[in-house]
């Protein structure tokens, strides 16, 4: 077995030439490695628009979200959380009426199941108080504001798990599903991972979201894509749809006008192959033996982001074997070979080899660079006639061992559902399914992972689809805890808010103090990840936010009894846990150090995503882990104070770097520029810049003043992110006009931290969302929210409840009175 005898010393050998690097970039470019880049070229742009059908939503029935139990003793290496997963019944009689979707309004779900079980829950309690249907003024001054925030809390409360966090639906985008169907097939257990009703589920949203054209996007808002709707076809007839079914006629058709198979990206050419409708020789090469390079080496794969390198962990392994599915024994997948192929186009005709860099208009956000076209082109010269196979067993068993790795620290959650997917296959492979599938799928390992399946499932009136993690919980509920103190509210709602810190407190990472190095984790001890402890992936920015809500309740009266939860030595580890992330650079990644170079761009294989290489520093992981080292700093002056200034000074230095020239700064991870901006404002006041004569925050206060609509509000359309450029439009989705109650929301913070003297278009701002706001306290779900890499969109229902609280709560608790704006 491989032997990596790692550390920080080891891992970073050539740190003093990533930050010479960086400093000739930057100094050569005037930009940090991590600036995002401005508006792509008009060539680039993303100028289609989905277009959904106008047909009767399948409608699905019967499901109630439980919380998880624990499997069969012994099968997990820990407990699990206890996250909300979802059971169906064919007689339940407490699951309301069916609920409707309309996507050719509005694609995005209102996750009106989880709502509706929550809201029934609550009703159920002796003595709870029922939602008020009384509407507020939004112009009585912020009296109504801070009466709205109350209102908005009194519904959020009844959404509220028992264990305190908030859970929702966390999907979006669409090639998350169908890898997990196309394992579970394969393995011979769809029926037993996905029963009939679940199939039937994952079909009502595999056909409520296909468009016009007969295609899928590669997120909910996205034009079609062969990614997503490749994939999603071979979904819908693995589920059970017939071929001459209609919806599977046009998306066969919208496939072959894009010249099938042959054209999708090579994710979805990966699962493919896999299912054994598409050949190997077809595939770029994903060899195990980058593994064995010496951690000095600047390619070692340790180096990459660390979602990239635990996506391609498992398929070079697979890779390795070739494994392939026995298509020709199938009846679906034999017709598969068929109908993923243009018309007249014969699969063992098919020359493989000339379609390896293939790749439809419609999804090549990130072309392959030449460069990178070369290395793989020699990549399968050696395949061809290597490889060498001391090495390429030697390296499979150490990704083997890797991936098992990896199990058993994250509870067989892994880092993310593509991961997630590929992990369920490869343990099923690696126990011997292709000679005894039986018996492998009866295998210890295999077992785990089907029972940990359901934490990533979600469903709501579209359907059951894929979440992009186990759950958003840490991350809603860290800001839900956040808004409820700047409004002052924690008195009135003190059980909610001492639940919501317990959750908190209780989901905290205390594995991994030294890291595991020979698996390339760093020290992971005193943060927070974005679900649950036990996925074990912390998160700089949810480590803050999440320390940040510790940080704001402990002395409060509510949570006086709960302090043995979060004892003094935890904060000081999330302090470590910060202050360590840092980069050379003055920023903060996101699951880890920086560990290598922006041209490691030039490798990005994917063609669908961008900036996938390398954990590169953002403004939100930075403003955000600035304002929580500030705060602790407050309560605790004399804990590493020099230490933490220093990191806050550089950081601002980062974020000012990270501004675009028109003041902006952009989103990341939120959609997109308002989002951007919150964070960079934020960050910069939190240092010690005066907001008045900051000449970085006035900027960035002229160009949302600049971006107002004449309704009071902010909107964006996801093309925001995917063209680099604010997007605004006449009318979003599942709005009345141009203008959002997040975006709005994100905005009006971000004017409110800087001091905005414009006190008209803040309080504009805020009678939008007092206007929005709906009689029962909540707020009606509109456009996609979150991001990643760029291109795909994903959803946080959470968000139309919290982030509107927050800035309704600022506005009537400290921006009104400081101005003199009270009634």
């Amino acid at each position: 077995m491989l032997e990596l005898e790692l550390g920080p010393g080891s891992v970073f050998a050539v740190g003093g030439f990533v930050v010479l690097g960086a400093t000739f970039v930057a100094s050569f470019l005037g930009r940090p490695a991590s600036y995002p880049g401005d508006a792509i070229p008009d060539d680039k742009r993303i100028k289609r628009t989905p277009k959904f059908r106008a047909q009767a939503p399948r409608v699905v029935t019967g499901w109630t979200p439980v919380v998880e139990k624990q499997p069969e003793k012994d099968l997990l290496p820990s407990k699990v959380a206890g996250q909300q997963v979802w059971v169906h019944s064919s007689n339940a009689t407490d699951v309301g009426p069916p609920v409707s979707f309309k996507p050719a309004e509005n694609p995005n779900n209102s996750d009106s199941l989880f709502r509706a079980a929550k809201l029934r829950a609550w009703a159920a309690k002796p003595g709870s108080p029922a939602p008020s249907q009384k509407g507020i003024s939004s112009s009585s001054g912020s009296s109504s504001q801070l009466e709205a925030a109350k209102k908005g809390f009194a519904f959020y409360q009844m959404l509220q798990c028992e264990d305190g966090q908030w859970a929702g639906d966390y999907g979006g985008p669409h090639f998350l599903l169908p890898g997990f169907v196309i394992a579970a097939y394969i393995t011979g257990q769809l029926d037993q991972i996905f029963p009939k009703p679940h199939q039937e589920a994952i079909q009502a949203y595999i056909l409520n979201h296909q468009q016009e054209d007969g295609g899928w996007g590669t997120h909910i808002e996205s034009p079609s894509t062969m990614f997503g709707s490749v994939l999603n076809y071979v979904a819908l007839r693995l589920t059970g749809a017939r071929a001459d079914d209609p919806a599977c006629q046009l998306g066969c058709k919208f496939i072959r006008q894009h010249g099938g198979a042959l054209h999708a990206p090579s994710w979805a050419k990966f699962w493919l192959a896999c299912l054994g409708v598409y050949e190997w020789e077809g595939i770029a090469p994903v060899p195990p033996e980058m593994w064995l390079l010496p951690a000095w080496f600047p390619l070692h794969p340790g180096r990459f982001w660390c979602h990239c390198r635990m996506v391609y962990l498992p398929m070079c392994w697979l890779y390795a074997r070739r494994f392939a599915f026995d298509a020709s024994r199938d009846a679906t997948a034999s017709a598969l070979r068929s109908e993923l192929y243009p018309e007249g186009c014969k699969y063992d005709d098919i020359q493989w080899g000339q379609h390896v860099h293939s790749v439809a208009d419609l999804d090549n956000y990130s072309p392959l660079h030449p460069l990178m076209r070369l290395l793989q082109n020699l990549l399968l010269v050696y395949e061809r006639f290597g490889p060498l196979q001391f090495l390429r067993e030697r390296s499979c068993n150490f990704a083997l061992e890797y991936m098992h790795a990896e199990d058993l620290v994250t509870n067989y959650l892994t880092i993310g559902p593509v991961s997630k997917a590929l992990h369920l296959l490869a343990s099923w492979v690696a126990a011997g399914g292709e000679k005894d599938p039986a018996s492998a799928a009866e295998s210890k390992s295999f077992r785990a992972h089907v029972s940990r399946v359901p934490a990533y499932l979600w469903v709501a009136e579209d359907g059951m689809k894929v979440q992009g993690y186990n759950g958003s919980m840490a991350w809603d509920t860290s800001f839900a805890v956040q808004a409820v103190v700047e409004a002052d509210l924690v008195q009135e709602f003190g059980d909610m808010s001492a639940k919501a810190w317990s959750f908190i407190a209780k989901e905290q990472v205390r594995s991994l103090p030294e890291g595991d190095w020979r698996h390339w984790r760093q020290p992971i001890r005193g943060g927070w990840g974005f679900s649950t402890a036990e996925q074990a992936w912390p998160v700089s920015d949810t480590t803050a936010e999440a320390f940040k809500a510790i940080l704001a309740l402990r002395c409060m009266p509510c949570v006086e009894k709960k302090q043995n939860l979060m004892p003094d030595e935890h904060l000081f580890d999330s302090v470590q846990f910060l202050l360590s992330y840092q980069n050379s650079d003055g920023g903060w990644a996101t699951y880890e150090n920086n560990r290598g170079w922006k041209w490691y761009e030039i490798l990005n294989p994917s063609e669908v995503f961008g900036d996938i290489m390398i954990d590169y520093s953002y403004v939100e992981c930075s403003s955000s882990s600035m304002q929580a080292l500030a705060l602790f700093s407050k309560q605790f002056p004399e804990h590493r104070r020099s230490e933490i200034n220093a990191s806050i000074k550089r950081g601002a230095a980062f974020i000012e770097t990270m501004q675009r020239r028109d003041g902006s700064w952009y989103g990341c991870w939120g959609s997109c520029f308002t989002y951007g901006c919150w964070f960079g404002i934020e960050g910069l006041v939190v240092s010690g810049q005066k907001r008045e004569t900051s000449p970085a925050i006035q900027s960035c206060i002229s160009f949302l003043l600049s971006k107002q609509n004449s309704d009071g509000g902010w909107g964006e359309d996801f093309a925001s992110c995917f063209n680099r450029e604010y997007a605004s439009r006449p009318k979003l989705y599942g709005s009345e006009s141009g203008s959002t109650v997040v975006q709005t929301a994100w905005a009006l913070l971000a004017l409110m931290a800087g001091d905005c003297q414009d006190f008209q278009a803040v309080r504009r701002g805020i009678e939008l969302l007092v206007r929005r706001q709906q009689p029962s306290g909540d707020w009606a779900q509109e456009n996609v929210a979150g991001v990643f890499n760029r291109s795909v969109g994903i959803t946080y229902t959470g968000f139309r409840n919290v982030f509107p609280l927050w800035a309704l709560g600022r506005y009537a608790k400290v921006y009104a009175p400081a101005h003199g704006l009270e009634s």
